[in-house]
């Protein structure tokens, strides 16, 4: 079964593979900016790779949650970025079983096999920050996010905060004194250009439902915050807040 299933996933994701042009395929990879040289992109947009991957799962709905778990694992391991989303995207397939040792899969999976941001987002905001953000798994969240942002790895670090902003989204609100202790603790790592862009994200997330709270905080803080998380979270201000936050 796991091996059906991995020929199906693979072979179906290299027939989908688009012909890019030697422009497109240098920009898509300047954009991902992969941690290692050997690292392919098809190039298939996520909605696709859902497609395959839901289309697989359906043919093959006698796949137990621990053979699921074993076809992640060697998906994730690869070094094709769509090889990668389609390895947490099927693991998705079985969300009902999700469970505190699924999370350390995942945190390892981080920690060994992730070299984009692109697969580190997609990750939380798809499948962790969703379940995470279940009634009733609040306390877990808060452990996890707590957990992850002590981690000396950039990918699991960045992945606390891309799941508390996922979490946020799906609340439609935050808890401001919490929100702000987080980005004052992930500060100390801003000089890493994806945490310190995920300080700006996450900011900018919470603008859309306090902003008045977002300004003030970006006011009050704009000389111990750098311009990049200034302007990103700033971003969906009033044009007037806005120039007033990036004001030197």
């Amino acid at each position: 079964m796991i091996e059906k299933i991995l020929i199906e996933i693979k072979n179906f994701l290299k027939e989908m593979s688009p012909n890019l042009t030697e422009e497109q395929n240098s920009r898509m990879y300047k954009i991902i900016n992969p941690d290692i040289s050997n690292y392919i992109v098809y190039g298939i947009k996520t909605k696709d790779i859902e497609d395959i991957v839901r289309a697989v799962y359906n043919s093959n709905i006698k796949c137990t949650y621990e053979e699921a778990i074993e076809i992640f694992k060697l998906l994730a391991k690869s070094n094709i970025e769509e090889e990668k989303f389609a390895a947490f995207l099927f693991l998705n397939r079985f969300k009902k079983h999700f469970n505190v040792k699924t999370l350390e899969l995942f945190k390892e999976e981080f920690l060994t096999y992730c070299y984009t941001w692109s697969v580190c987002d997609s990750t939380c905001i798809r499948v962790l920050g969703p379940f995470l953000g279940k009634k009733g798994n609040e306390t877990l969240a808060r452990q996890i996010i707590a957990d992850w942002s002590k981690s000396d790895n950039l990918w699991i670090k960045r992945a606390s905060m891309v799941i508390l902003l996922k979490i946020i989204m799906q609340n439609k609100n935050f808890e401001e004194v919490y929100v702000f202790k987080i980005v004052e603790e992930m500060l100390k790592y801003a000089a890493q250009n994806y945490i310190e862009k995920g300080i700006g994200w996450l900011l900018k997330t919470c603008s859309k439902y306090k902003p008045e709270v977002i300004y003030h905080y970006l006011i009050k803080n704009k000389k111990h915050l750098t311009r990049l998380i200034l302007r990103y979270a700033s971003e969906k201000l009033s044009e007037e807040k806005r120039r007033s936050v990036l004001k030197k």
